[in-house]
């Protein structure tokens, strides 16, 4: 089968082969034929090693498709169920499932670490335990979640990651108030589904914050109130909160330079919500009297923050509702041979997310 493959991590293409076979499947396992799939800002940052993967490895975690083949001990689920692929099951079991953070489960990251597909070359890891730039997955049967039969694939594969990260870190980590003064810094994907949050929660002044102009005029699209390059951000702060500060900011870039700027744009007393996956090597510094003075709160959101199988439902009763827009989030499309044109529309910012139709 085809699948999308980077051999060594830092190379910027991924290579299209056609003997590349799923393994792993046997009880408790379900293959995938894979639909659609997102590509999400996480897949370049496995690829250039921000983010830790072994290699060679096929990229893509944010999928959808149809199940061909259940394993022995597989409840729940048959051939034929269309699912959105889940990169982070909860186990239900660990001390985090029992607490009810299923979001900080680790056995999805176990998965990771075991290759899941092979070549003649040798084995091949999918990214997060997944990896759905391909034609078939084989994964644990938690990590398929059925899905209704009016929801497009293209639109559950979205539900798989960027919009589920994007709207718990508002509806969920953040929580906030409404009438409130909120600043999303980088509106992609995800910082699009953030400002929609922000929307949905009563946010009164929702400022994007992004270099790229398209992106920017996007995020005004989907409800924020004003758009600015990152050159303008102080003057937003001015005119919107008299310069104190917002009252939350959610940075969705993943890297310190950007946290450090939206700590300094919340308010005193106000929330900073850390949503891009950063390096380990890149490191936040705030001295001890900022942190102690400002009583500002920081809050890391992972995956969303919340029960994800809750969460991918209230993202589809909230589509099926008309409260947020999905399909407009999809401003690309290409077939998996087109794969190194959708990694070069993400790098550029020219789309806010491009759907691999497979």
């Amino acid at each position: 089968m085809r699948a999308a493959v980077l051999h060594e991590i830092g190379q910027d293409k991924l290579e299209i082969l056609d003997d590349v076979e799923a393994t792993g499947f046997g009880p408790g396992k379900v293959r995938i034929r894979v639909r659609a799939t997102g590509l999400c800002h996480s897949d370049l940052s496995a690829m250039s090693g921000v983010l830790p993967q072994p290699a060679p490895f096929v990229p893509g975690h944010e999928g959808a498709g149809e199940i061909v083949e259940v394993g022995d001990d597989v409840r729940g689920l048959a051939a034929g169920d269309r699912v959105v692929v889940c990169w982070l099951p909860a186990c239900g079991a660990c001390p985090a499932c029992r607490r009810g953070q299923t979001e900080l489960c680790l056995a999805g990251f176990v998965n990771a670490g075991t290759p899941n597909f092979k070549r003649p070359g040798g084995d091949l890891f999918g990214f997060a335990g997944t990896g759905t730039f391909t034609e078939e997955v084989v994964v644990d049967a938690g990590c398929a979640v059925p899905i209704p039969d009016d929801v497009p694939f293209d639109i559950a594969a979205l539900i798989g990651c960027g919009v589920t990260t994007g709207l718990g870190a508002a509806l969920n980590t953040a929580d906030l108030e409404a009438g409130s003064s909120v600043a999303v810094i980088g509106c992609g994907g995800v910082g699009i589904s953030a400002i929609q949050g922000a929307r949905l929660k009563g946010a009164a002044e929702i400022v994007a914050v992004d270099p790229v102009a398209s992106r920017r005029e996007s995020a005004l699209r989907f409800g924020a109130t004003k758009a600015v390059s990152p050159d303008e951000l102080a003057d937003a702060k001015q005119q919107v909160t008299a310069g104190e500060g917002f009252d939350y900011v959610f940075e969705v870039v993943g890297r310190s330079a950007t946290a450090r700027t939206a700590y300094e744009n919340t308010r005193r007393g106000g929330t900073l919500v850390v949503v891009g996956a950063g390096a380990m090597d890149d490191f936040l510094q705030l001295n001890m009297f900022e942190l102690f003075f400002d009583e500002k709160r920081i809050l890391p959101s992972m995956y969303g923050g919340g029960d994800v199988l809750r969460s991918y439902e209230r993202t589809i009763a909230l589509w099926r509702a008309g409260r947020i827009d999905l399909e407009g989030l999809i401003t690309h499309r290409v077939p998996l041979a087109g794969i190194n044109e959708a990694l070069d529309q993400m790098r550029s910012g020219t789309a806010l997310r491009t759907c691999i139709e497979i």
